[in-house]
């Protein structure tokens, strides 16, 4: 009798390089088995660059060398849409310097194996891996519908651009995927968000958030006037008013050779003379900056959900896998079911272009390799794990600081009764900074790397902006509920469980939970399962035994930086901060006394802090 026929094995390096947000992941026979964003481990936000140091983990992680990867992917193919390239530059004559730039992207992904040899330390003869070039909307496609759990889905990704194109858009059946339309470069959802995120002041790269967190206080009065910017047109496309903006001639000269991502000014003066002055740099935030930051989401979402609503028209799909950087807008994806007929909604953990790492690899494995669909991805903990040796060798290095503040001594507890220690800390009103196991991929915490807060007190919002965050003070908090819960708090009983959406809390609850809903009743809210992380679960559950509430505030363990990702830098934050209390694994280092009664009655909500401004 023959032997049965098994899958070849396959190991697939994705990467996400010479961008903003540069990342790696390792694919394993069609599983991730790790992925990092190399913004974590070089401590700059956003890093842009050859992810080797993110490469070298996941490889460890995996247990194996780069001579031992069968198949590297890279989400950037530079001969792709080349007709459309050609007549861009035959009506538009952009500049010298735009043209510079897309040459040297081609040679810098040529040369990718060189430079991989290079990075890594590795004789550039023994990466034997086939390299694969894979469209930037195809990795984005791919990063979402290979990752959720539908057999049949409209899929679509919207973002700035990325190889002449801004969005793509098709079908996702079983273990194909087909493309069945795209905007190409120049006209994007995601230029135009960006160039009103620069004219209203925000001018880091990923600022984008802040003025989507902004829309929520004010009203759409420039609706009208934002509104000439972009021209839907039949079947769900829309166009760009080019004279509004730059980077049609001039491009948004980016830097990615390594570092921080600088952008340069996306918008024209014409939009100036239709708006008024731009904002200053960290001048105050006026009405006038909330009204237009509402009317820029409500222009965004009215050419979005034009989008989606045809493409559920023609795909006739009730299920939609979204990705791009536009799908991190979690108003605008909190709003799909009620604004289209799609009745069921996936964004995965990252879907930036950082998960054009994993979306490469799974590309490559399902369509180039043809060994059917990658596993789905039921959770964010991609990265490495959080190792007790690392945790002493971080505490010895810091005993004589941790003294010097008055922090008590550590204490190693077993899991029951430490998530009852720290839920009597967060019940009194306490801030905790909680490190577990592997490390979250994607931009969100999600109670692996999180600073968490009780819900339940107004002032905690301040507290963390002013006082750990050190951000603007109009920044809301995210509520990480007990997903068998979610249904009593929040309007919609779907898993979100990578924080990606925001959905309206019941307006009879949102006086429980004051510090985690936003301005207009939403919440950016985490589902908690006990099967993907039952240390939170199992916290969450020791505070709502003592409050009755099975919500935790929870936001990334950073200092305005990126998210901690190695005990040291726990510590550090916790240092320098006004953190209570650090639990890096079963250790806990107090800096506040336990409090005697720690079931206490919490005052009933303060009001709202008054937005101030945008100056930390």
């Amino acid at each position: 009798m023959p032997e049965p026929t098994r899958t070849p094995r396959s190991i697939v390096l994705g990467l996400n390089a010479w961008h903003g947000d540069a990342a790696a992941a390792l694919l394993v026979d069609g599983r991730v088995v790790c992925a990092l964003e190399e913004e974590r481990l070089r401590r700059i936000q956003h890093w842009a660059g050859l992810p080797t140091q993110s490469i070298e983990a996941c490889l460890a992680e995996g247990g194996v060398s780069i001579q031992d990867v069968d198949h590297i992917a890279i989400n950037h193919d530079a001969s792709t849409n080349r007709l459309a390239k050609a007549l861009h530059v035959a009506r538009h004559r952009p500049s010298a310097r735009m043209l510079g730039d897309r040459l040297r992207s081609v040679r810098r992904v040529r040369g990718l194996r060189e430079a991989l040899g290079e990075g890594l330390g590795v004789p550039t003869a023994q990466i034997r891996a086939r390299i694969h070039s894979v469209e930037h909307h195809r990795a984005h496609l791919a990063s979402t519908y290979y990752a959720s759990p539908f057999d049949r889905a409209a899929v679509v990704s919207v973002d700035g651009f990325g190889d002449y194109s801004s969005s793509k858009w098709g079908t996702g059946r079983g273990d194909r995927l087909d493309i069945l339309g795209r905007v190409g470069f120049p006209h994007s959802l995601g230029m135009y968000y960006l160039a009103l995120t620069q004219y209203l002041g925000f001018p880091n790269y990923g600022d984008e958030l802040k003025l989507m967190e902004l829309s929520a206080y004010g009203e759409p009065r420039y609706k009208e006037q934002l509104q000439s910017l972009i021209q839907l047109e039949p079947g769900g496309g829309y166009r760009l008013a080019l004279d509004y903006f730059v980077h049609h001639k001039a491009g948004v000269p980016m830097t990615w050779e390594g570092g921080e991502p600088h952008l340069c000014r996306g918008f024209s003066q014409k939009l100036e003379e239709l708006l008024g002055p731009a904002r200053e740099v960290g001048s105050e935030l006026t009405q006038r900056h909330r009204d237009l930051a509402a009317s820029v989401q409500a222009v965004y979402e009215g050419a979005f959900f034009h989008k989606l609503r045809h493409l559920a028209e023609r795909t006739g799909e009730t299920c939609l896998a979204l990705s791009g950087g536009c799908a991190l807008n979690s108003l605008a994806a909190g709003r799909i079911e009620n604004a289209t007929p799609f009745e069921e909604v996936y964004l995965p953990p990252s879907p930036g272009d950082a998960g054009g790492a994993i979306g490469s690899a799974t590309w490559v494995h399902a369509n180039v390799l043809g060994l059917g669909r990658p596993e789905p991805i039921e959770h964010a903990y991609l990265g490495p794990p959080l190792r007790e040796p690392d945790i002493d060798r971080a505490l010895r290095a810091r005993r004589d600081e941790l003294e010097s503040i008055g922090v008590g001594p550590c204490r190693e507890l077993d899991l029951e009764p430490l998530c009852e220690r720290v839920a009597a800390h967060l019940a009194a009103g306490h801030v905790v900074g909680w490190m577990q196991g592997r490390m979250e991929f994607g931009p969100r915490a999600l109670g692996a790397r999180s600073i968490l807060g009780d819900p339940r007190r107004s002032e905690m919002q301040t507290i963390l902006n002013t006082k750990i965050k050190r951000r603007e003070s109009f920044r809301p908090f995210a509520p990480a509920v007990l997903t068998e819960r979610q249904s009593e708090w929040f309007e919609r009983s779907a898993p979100v469980p990578f924080m990606g959406r925001a959905l309206s809390i019941h307006e009879s609850r949102r006086g429980e939970i004051p510090a985690v809903v936003h301005m207009g009743g939403t919440g950016r809210l985490q589902s908690v399962e006990r099967a993907t992380n039952p240390r939170f679960y199992q916290l969450i559950e020791a505070f709502e035994a003592r409050t009755g509430v099975p919500i935790l505030l929870n936001t990334s363990f950073q200092e305005n930086e990126t998210m901690v990702y190695r005990p040291e830098e726990a510590l550090d934050c916790f240092l320098r901060t006004e953190l209570d209390v650090l639990v890096l694994g079963n250790r806990i280092l107090e800096r506040v006394a336990m409090p005697q009664d720690a079931a206490s009655q919490v005052p009933g909500p303060v009001p709202r802090a008054q937005l101030g401004s945008a100056a930390a």
